[in-house]
């Protein structure tokens, strides 16, 4: 429950911004409380980076796995992060607040991690592809990962610079159509 209610707060805040107190106060318990289970506010955050990965991950897994065709699994890949974007819009904010912090916290560092795990599991699927002529030959499997990834982070970005969280659904078919015309072998 507190994970989820940080996730919630950061969709209508900073998240760099968050307080304990503001946490325990959400959650209609005291600060004390909330530190019988969390050691201190970095324990949270690690959390919070714990339950967004393993969901997240798991969501994409999900996706992939029962989609018929590479091509057709990373666009279920895609699909499947945009709508735990729009379930979860404070999720992005986290993410980008983690990853700016200079010191090298645990949640930074769970960040960073999820990106290199959800890059390579991209690349594998690239791979995939590609073997089966689904994808061009010559397709940079890195460059490709970083593009998609960037896709979903500027999607995510728009929606809360413009303050629709349905924008990202609705714009994502769109965004995705011309990425797989560019990454797609001529048939």
């Amino acid at each position: 429950m507190t994970v989820e209610t940080v996730v919630d707060l950061a969709a209508e805040q900073n998240p760099a911004d968050i307080t304990t107190g503001a946490i325990a106060k959400r959650m209609g318990v005291s600060q004390g409380a909330l530190f019988r289970h969390f050691s201190s506010k970095d324990a949270i955050l690690q959390a919070v980076m714990e339950w967004v990965s393993e969901r997240l991950l798991a969501r994409i897994d999900k996706a992939t796995t029962i989609a018929a065709s590479p091509l057709e699994a990373i666009e279920a890949a895609f699909m499947a992060h945009i709508h735990f974007i729009a379930e979860h819009p404070g999720v992005p904010r986290m993410l980008f607040v983690e990853l700016q912090r200079t010191e090298q916290t645990m949640a930074k560092r769970m960040a960073r991690t999820l990106l290199q795990v959800y890059g390579a599991r991209l690349g594998r699927l690239f791979m995939d592809g590609k073997r089966d002529g689904q994808l061009l030959a010559s397709l940079d499997e890195k460059a490709a990962a970083t593009l998609f990834i960037g896709m979903v982070q500027g999607l995510a970005m728009q929606s809360h610079i413009e303050g629709n969280v349905k924008r990202i659904r609705e714009s994502a078919p769109g965004v995705f159509a011309l990425y797989r015309r560019s990454v797609e072998a001529e048939k």
